[in-house]
């Protein structure tokens, strides 16, 4: 069978003679995201940090007792009012505000937690050939590492209720180096000199962002005193502090990260 880039493939039948008696054209594979059916809730996949960029995905949906990376944790569909152009920005937005809050709710897990975890999530929506169907919903996944993570991690068999009862070290955040903002971040139940033990909120919800400055003062007089009390008021002690800029303050994170000096 003879295939040239940019063409269907044609089936074609030979007779025992060596005489070609007619070609069929291949119907072009159609995928999930071709389709206006919605994903479903629950399911598992085995994501790469790669697929994380893709605005739409096809991974084999894989029974969850096997390895897998991502789990679907929301699915939903997007209104008219964010726009009709694929890759409108507003889509984002929209599913951002409504995947962050189920993200925390799927694991068990308030907003601090949440930012010292080891987990993230990423969201897709249909191919373009979808979208030009009229299918309009987006899927939501938890994926097994951070932001920023360079590989992705096998996720237990059901995320869900992760940190309902427990917060697992495998899954909370710590880091190893001479300081936490500067040094490498890993799993705690890896060694490390660092420990993400609470988040202190800077401002109200509602609150404009109020300066690097005030941002970064009000995180390090907070942090020191959310440390002290979660190591037991002790006289002396080492604490760190992560803030974040203004884009993260517009994105709804208020909160900054604080660290206690410890190995456990």
């Amino acid at each position: 069978m003879l295939r040239r880039p940019g063409f269907a493939a044609l089936l074609c039948a030979v007779t025992t003679a060596g005489v070609l008696t007619g070609c069929d054209r291949a119907a072009p594979k159609e995928t999930d995201s071709d389709r206006l059916a919605t994903p479903t809730v629950g399911a598992c996949r085995a994501l790469t940090v790669a697929d994380l960029s893709a605005a739409s995905n096809d991974s084999t949906i894989l029974d969850c007792t096997r390895p897998h990376t991502a789990q679907t944790f929301v699915v939903g569909e997007l209104p008219a009012t964010t726009g009709t152009r694929y890759d409108d920005r507003s889509h984002g937005r929209f599913v951002y505000d409504r995947c962050q809050q189920a993200f925390g709710a799927f694991l068990g897990a308030d907003e601090s937690t949440v930012l010292r975890s080891q987990l993230s999530w990423s969201w897709f929506r249909p191919s373009k050939k979808g979208w030009e169907r009229g299918a309009r919903w987006f899927r939501c996944d938890v994926v097994g590492g951070p932001e920023q993570a360079t590989a992705l991690r096998d996720l237990p068999h059901d995320a869900r209720g992760l940190f309902a009862e427990d917060f697992p070290d495998a899954w909370m955040t710590c880091a190893r180096g001479e300081t936490a903002e500067r040094g490498s971040t890993v799993p705690c139940d890896q060694a490390h000199d660092w420990r993400a033990v609470t988040t202190v909120q800077v401002a109200p919800p509602a609150a404009a962002y109020p300066g690097d400055r005030i941002v970064e003062v009000r995180s390090r007089d907070y942090c020191r005193d959310s440390v002290r009390g979660w190591l037991g008021y002790p006289p002396d002690f080492d604490y760190s502090y992560t803030w974040f800029r203004e884009d993260r303050w517009d994105s709804g994170n208020h909160r900054s990260l604080c660290w206690a000096r410890t190995a456990k």
